[in-house]
């Protein structure tokens, strides 16, 4: 691993390749927050792929990507005089100071979930008008799910045990199973929403990452689809002509695999 002195020398580097692109390159002086905001979402998205496929390699390029990204905001922001990377290193710091008097300061704390109801409260305490203000509104909708729960169990507004969240799951599924019958749509809707509520906040509570397992098993099922497919051009068939009973011997086959 690199020395402190190395790591700054790397970071004061990619500061100064940063300038001299602002300068001289067409493309990246034309940039604006606005321009990168969709790359930098993108690159997001590339660095959680890259650490659910647990490719190290691949993690150590993306996160390069999302520091490049950092980085050029800051530029940009130090452009208009409103801040430098200094100004974003120094806020993050002071905040995780203020965030963890139990290390900075002379609060006790016996676990992890004491932590985290203190990091709540003690956004409140800054002015923050509700524990939800810091959930972003443009999230996907099963993260924000997670995290809305996530916060406000930070205050204390949760169950106390696994089975009584599922036992909230099953009253919503039959709630759901109810519209269902009714042909309500829009009931229908508001009743899955509440299933897929439900089930996020039990995973939570199994200690699992919803979207995580989401995507585990989306990879999963693209695996065997497309080992189905393989199978179905060596047999020099169009699964469009075959039976089902045809295709899951095949689909059999991958899950074994």
């Amino acid at each position: 691993m690199n020395s402190r002195e190395d790591q700054l020398k790397a970071f004061d580097r990619l500061l100064t390749i940063m300038d001299e692109l602002r300068e001289q390159c067409p493309w990246d002086r034309k940039q604006t927050m606005e321009s990168l905001r969709h790359l930098t979402i993108e690159e997001t998205y590339e660095l959680g792929d890259a650490i659910l496929d647990k490719d190290m390699d691949e993690i150590k390029k993306e996160l390069g990507d999302v520091l490049l990204h950092l980085v050029f905001y800051a530029k940009i922001g130090s452009e208009t005089n409103d801040f430098d990377i200094a100004d974003v290193a120094n806020s993050i710091c002071d905040k995780l100071v203020d965030r963890h008097p139990h290390i900075y300061g002379d609060i006790e704390v016996a676990d992890e979930e004491e932590v985290k109801k203190n990091w709540e409260n003690l956004k409140l305490k800054e002015g923050k008008k509700s524990v939800l203000e810091g959930v972003p509104r443009s999230l996907p909708a099963m993260v924000k799910a997670n995290r809305i729960q996530d916060k406000v169990a930070g205050v204390g507004f949760d169950w106390e045990e696994p089975q009584q969240v599922f036992e909230k799951l099953k009253e919503e599924l039959e709630e759901l199973q109810h519209e269902v019958k009714t042909d309500n749509r829009d009931e229908i809707e508001a009743e899955f929403g509440d299933v897929l509520f439900s089930m996020i906040n039990y995973a939570r509570f199994l200690k699992v990452n919803p979207e995580n397992a989401l995507e585990r098993t989306n990879k999963k099922f693209i695996k065997r689809f497309q080992y189905l497919e393989d199978k179905a051009k060596e047999s020099n068939k169009d699964l469009k002509d075959m039976s089902l009973a045809e295709m899951d011997v095949f689909w059999n086959e991958a899950k074994k695999l």
